[in-house]
């Protein structure tokens, strides 16, 4: 089975074989995370699968990479991961502590999650809230049961950590009191920086959003499932997703936030740059790099277009619709991004509305 090359394609893939099977998987782990007796732990849980449907969805479409005979198991290994993801994220941003060894202890899960083998139950050794039925233990088991399957997984392995413990370090530091956010994360840039000397054209704040991204673990995983692979060859790979291309992703993400952020006085990476114009021309510095780099990967054109399907995926979000301003500067985006860009963003913005009317017709 060969990658999508093409914008019609893409969609028509990712509706009928991709997005159907992920709810599939959804539908397992939320039967678990509604047995969890604890009622917070329960609501986090939950709130992990339901309201991120988006998330896993997204990551998924990476299966579409793969021999048609272990799609499922890279979909289980991507929704599961996911879910980890999504699940801590939420249980950080609810923490009274603020304590970075409770966001390390966590974050385990997802070290565990890339290392077969490694089982140690410390997630909540610094919360009062531990019984959560099994349910994150067994996400990481089936992480790890699905990629030690994987003929590529040795020659992914470390690659896929350095990716992880990159995501880990950022949700440590992003968490913890408001004074010492930017300390933490300017600190650890300029530490990052003196070992890869590319990050040297990027601003703290840029670093930061590029390690919130698991794009380059799906492509991994996905490349990992289709047979051996090299450590040289996966670090080539990973070298093509990150900084720029996972940068692209996470700014996205903050671009839409914005107003939410500022609502709720919560960190927001966009909120760093000097002006709109500023924001627009570092936007478009990372889908032109981004984009550069994935053209050198195997099955570019996929690639090329999951680049710019993520443009448009996150401008037609409700959130850039209803704020007339951010409106105004996704346009500019959108037109950066091209005709590819500017149908996945039509599709997109379709798409979400008919789903919004499903949910409101049942």
């Amino acid at each position: 089975m060969k990658a999508p090359t093409t914008m019609w394609m893409m969609v028509y893939k990712v509706y009928k074989e991709v997005v159907p099977e992920v709810h599939q998987i959804l539908d397992e782990w939320r039967k678990k995370a509604e047995k969890i007796e604890n009622n917070e732990l329960r609501m986090y849980a939950l709130e992990s699968i339901n309201e991120n449907t988006f998330h896993n969805e997204g990551g998924g479409v990476f299966a579409l990479l793969t021999k048609k005979e272990v799609r499922t198991d890279v979909l289980w290994f991507i929704v599961s991961y996911q879910i980890i993801c999504d699940y801590l994220d939420s249980l950080c941003d609810q923490s009274e502590s603020l304590d970075p060894n409770d966001f390390r202890s966590l974050h385990e899960a997802l070290r565990q999650a890339l290392a077969p083998g490694s089982q140690e139950d410390v997630y909540y050794e610094h919360r009062e809230q531990k019984d959560d039925n099994g349910f994150l233990r067994d996400l990481v088991t089936t992480c790890q049961e699905k990629v030690q399957a994987f003929p590529g997984f040795t020659g992914a392995q470390a690659s896929m950590e350095e990716l992880s413990l990159h995501y880990r370090n950022l949700q440590v530091y992003k968490h913890v009191e408001k004074k010492d956010r930017e300390p933490y994360l300017i600190s650890w840039y300029e530490e990052t920086k003196e070992k890869y000397p590319y990050l040297a054209d990027m601003r703290w704040y840029e670093f930061a959003a590029s390690t919130g991204s698991t794009l380059g673990v799906y492509t991994l995983a996905a490349y990992a499932s289709k047979g051996k692979m090299a450590k040289a060859e996966a670090e080539s790979m990973k070298d093509k997703y990150f900084p720029h291309a996972q940068g692209l992703h996470i700014l996205l993400d903050y671009f839409i936030d914005q107003e939410e952020d500022l609502e709720d006085d919560e960190l927001n990476f966009c909120a760093y740059y000097k002006n709109e114009e500023d924001m627009v021309e570092r936007m478009r510095y990372f889908k032109t790099e981004a984009e550069r780099k994935l053209k050198q990967m195997p099955d570019s054109a996929f690639h090329s277009l999951i680049n710019k399907g993520i443009i448009a995926i996150y401008l037609a979000d409700e959130k850039v619709q209803k704020n007339p301003q951010i409106k105004k500067t996704a346009n500019r985006m959108i037109r950066f991004g091209g005709l590819s860009t500017a149908f996945f963003y039509l599709n997109s913005w379709i798409f979400r509305r008919v789903s919004d009317n499903n949910e409101i017709a049942s």
